[in-house]
């Protein structure tokens, strides 16, 4: 399996990461384009669109930028062709001094799904730079007994240039006899260079002698520089100062003050006096005017004259020249190491970055995609990465210094609307250094809560007669979303046909849930009625919730008493028949009202209004029961003529008046005739039953035998021949007059009794009814009861006429 490095280690990137979100890291080689340094701004590197396997739209569209590891942007992508060009000017010294390869890494970042891709552009080198020599004049003070063959160090040109670019070839101009210059390498490696004495010199010929050394490199076309080489022949002076060591090392923390002392470098000179006086002198590499060393000319102390920065250089090269008095001259290399101090905190750089971001948001998403770096190396340069809540947050390490941020769990906007997340990088340095970097993560809201009523239920009420359109209530739904996905409208819900109330008389206010009742209601018609109020938010897709809202009709006191008994049209009052014998207590009536309103409104209360005789009569407050409140006597008047008064217990209340009227009966109701009237009722009973039986039997013979002639009593019950039986019956004197009654029977009497009521019925004509008449006078069928006018009482004949039908009753 491969092994990925996940620790922050600041370190050149060798391979190219593909990220997707919800894909695992798949590493491949990186994309390698090369450029020559000082190319014009707008110099095609490479087709990186086309070379990473995309297309110019999806640059566009998935917002492909390229991050560097410095932060520095030395190229761009033009994002119409995906092609990537030189942003810039481009020095490969400046980028990366002496180093042998220039690379310039980068990122490839792509949003939608987050990706990205390695990409290393080398800068190549140019031969834009001229060989230069530390000095422009080099005087030699040479001895005029000098050898042939004698060797004097001369300092080497520099060239920041590399390769063939560099200084290759060494030449003095104009040529002459006495001295030539040689270039070489030592067993090391490392290069030298010396002017030679090729003949000796003679001080009386020629005292001073001045040519020109020239170096040159191998560019096309090459380039040159030269310093000027002054040489004065002196007197013996036999011996040249020789450097303790050829090269000297030495090592300075960075954090080292200034005037602090790095090395001490030693030449010795044999020769004594003047000859044996060494002085040092010091010189850096070109490029370097400002210095950070200085030499003691007469101790070779090496001192700091500021601070180093390991971050800016690791090493420093130093050319110490010791001269004797008698000007000969030595030359050692002094090598100084910069040793690194955990003096540089990480550092934190964002390279995306969403927020807000919808509460609905998967686990696993990627927040942020950040890169971490020190500047500092070896421990002190490498971090590690921790996140302070952990709870919905965490980090994942992505490759080599990159962590991305993502989520571990669901997020609820209504619960934390914001996270403010602290990423501490820390190096491992002793002390370490740390930096924090604060993500602010607001989450936005996604339509994930119905609107919740304050109430289960509600129940509301409203008064019958009420004026259009009241306010009866409100219903009030919240929504613990925000914006539009918390705006909650109402509106009345549609039911099941079925389910759906009578009443449409209910509206509710879409904005504030006020519910109005848009026409008068009837208490008696309508006592309550319920509808479905429904909550909507404005999200996309809408949630909603739904109540029941009962309306419940408060009854007014609208509706006076109706007088069922007696009744009260226009006809006359009726007549109720007092026995002269009735006790005090005696029942005559009973007043029979109701109300159409509830509760108290319909509660009825009896008074006697008017009486002829108020002293006579009472009527029971509850029960409308009219009673004597005294015995009727012989002095009391033959008719009575009352007038009850029915009132409700509404607020105003409402009444109603019962007019009716009392009868003294005298002998016919007596209770002397009581028993007698009813054996007699008996027995006409009787006689009734027995020709029912009769006819029924002679009605089936007929029918048996066919017969035609009707050979028995006349038949007066029957469904077809009742009016013509009656008629034929009384024509021949075989009954006496007909009349109808209707009987009702009632407990609490302690005797039966005779009423003549008011007639109920139409009078039937006395003409025979012949069989086979028309449907309309077939379809009238009275059951009656004979009963004779001699039964009547001696007090009474006459009052009913014949062919009434009159109402018997048995109190």
């Amino acid at each position: 399996p491969l092994q990925t490095d996940f620790s922050c280690t600041k370190r050149a990137s060798a391979l190219r990461v593909s990220l997707c979100l919800t894909l695992p890291w798949k590493i491949r080689s990186p994309i390698r384009y090369s450029v020559a340094e000082e190319a014009e701004s707008g110099s095609l590197v490479g087709k990186l669109a086309e070379d990473a396997g995309l297309t110019p739209p999806q640059l566009s569209t998935r917002r492909a930028r390229l991050l560097s590891e410095d932060g520095r942007q030395h190229l761009r992508l033009e994002p119409g062709s995906g092609r990537l060009l030189v942003a810039g000017r481009l020095d490969r010294e400046q980028l990366c001094a002496h180093s042998d390869t220039c690379m310039l890494p980068f990122e490839l970042l792509l949003s939608d799904p987050l990706q990205f891709f390695r990409v290393e552009v080398v800068v190549e080198d140019i031969n834009d730079h001229s060989p230069v020599f530390p000095k422009d004049r080099v005087t030699f003070k040479i001895l005029e007994t000098s050898d042939a063959g004698s060797r004097f160090p001369l300092e080497m040109a520099r060239d920041p240039d590399i390769g063939n670019n560099t200084v290759q070839v060494y030449s003095i101009f104009p040529e002459n006899e006495y001295f030539n210059v040689f270039y070489g390498t030592q067993i090391t490696g490392k290069k030298y260079l010396e002017l030679i004495l090729e003949k000796a010199l003679d001080r009386e010929e020629q005292a001073e002698m001045h040519f020109t050394l020239i170096a040159e490199d191998g560019g096309s076309p090459p380039r040159s520089g030269s310093t000027e080489i002054n040489v004065l022949v002196l007197d013996a002076n036999d011996n040249a100062p020789i450097f303790t060591k050829e090269e000297y090392m030495g090592q300075v923390l960075e954090n080292m003050p200034e005037g602090s002392v790095v090395l001490t470098v030693l030449a010795i000179d044999k020769d004594a006096g003047v000859n044996g006086d060494i002085n040092y002198e010091l010189s850096e590499a070109v490029g370097q005017s400002d210095s950070a060393f200085e030499i003691d000319p007469r101790t070779g102390e090496i001192k700091l004259t500021k601070p180093l920065d390991f971050e800016e250089a690791h090493t420093h090269e130093l050319t110490v020249r010791a001269t004797d008095g008698g000007g000969l001259s030595a030359i050692c290399k002094v090598l100084v190491e910069v040793v690194d101090v955990n003096d540089n905190a990480p550092e934190l750089v964002v390279s995306s970055f969403s927020s807000p971001l919808p509460e609905n948001t998967a686990s696993g998403t990627v927040v942020a995609l950040f890169t971490v770096r020190d500047r500092d190396s070896g421990a002190n340069g490498k971090i590690s990465c921790t996140l302070d809540d952990q709870l919905f947050f965490s980090l994942r390490p992505a490759y080599k210094n990159y962590y991305e941020l993502v989520t571990v769990s669901a997020l609820d906007r209504e619960h934390t609307a914001q996270y403010v997340l602290r990423v501490t990088a820390a190096d491992a340095g002793s002390p370490p250094l740390t930096s924090t970097h604060t993500f602010t993560v607001d989450i936005s809201d996604v339509n994930d809560n119905a609107p919740v009523f304050n109430q289960t239920s509600y129940t509301m009420y409203v008064r019958e007669n009420n004026v259009p359109s009241v306010l009866v209530g409100a219903v009030s739904a919240a929504d613990a979303d925000e914006g539009l996905n918390a705006k909650v409208t109402y509106s009345l819900a549609p039911g099941p046909a079925a389910e759906r109330p009578s009443c449409s008389c209910i509206s509710v206010n879409s904005e504030n849930g006020h519910v109005f009742v848009l026409r008068p209601l009837d208490y008696e018609r309508l006592k309550h009625t319920e509808v479905t109020v429904s909550a909507s938010d404005a999200g996309s897709p809408p949630l909603r919730a739904n109540v029941t809202v009962r309306l419940v009709v408060l009854d007014e006191n609208d509706n006076a008493p109706l007088v069922l008994y007696p009744a009260q049209d226009s006809s006359p009052a009726s007549s109720e028949l007092v026995p002269v014998a009735a006790q005090a207590g005696y029942l005559i009536t009973k007043v029979v009202a109701v109300d159409a309103d509830s509760a108290q409104n319909s509660w009825l209360s009896y008074h006697l209004l008017r009486a002829t005789e108020p002293g006579l009569f009472s009527v029971a407050v509850q029960s409308g029961e009219v009673r004597l409140k005294r015995p009727v006597t012989e002095r009391d008047s033959v008719k009575h003529k009352l007038l009850v008064l029915v009132t409700d217990n509404g607020k105003p209340p409402l009444s109603a008046t019962a007019a009716l009227s009392a009868l003294r009966a005298q002998g016919l109701l007596g209770h002397e005739h009581g028993d007698s009237l009813t054996t007699s009722l008996i027995i006409s009973l009787v006689f009734v039953s027995l020709l029912f039986l009769v006819s029924s039997a002679v009605f089936v013979a007929r029918k048996v035998c066919k017969s035609k002639e009707l050979k028995a009593a006349h038949v007066l019950y029957g469904a077809d021949n009742l009016q013509s039986g009656l008629a034929d019956a009384a024509a021949a004197g075989t009954l006496p007059r007909a009349y109808c009654y209707e009987i009702s029977l009632t407990t609490g009497s302690a005797n039966s009794e005779f009423q003549f009521l008011k007639p109920i019925l139409p009078s039937l004509p006395a003409q025979p009814c012949a069989t086979g008449q028309g449907p309309e006078q077939q379809e009238q069928h009275f059951p009656c009861v004979p009963v004779s006018t001699e039964d009547t009482a001696p007090g009474h004949a006459g009052t009913l006429s014949e062919g009434q039908f009159n109402t018997l009753s048995f109190n």
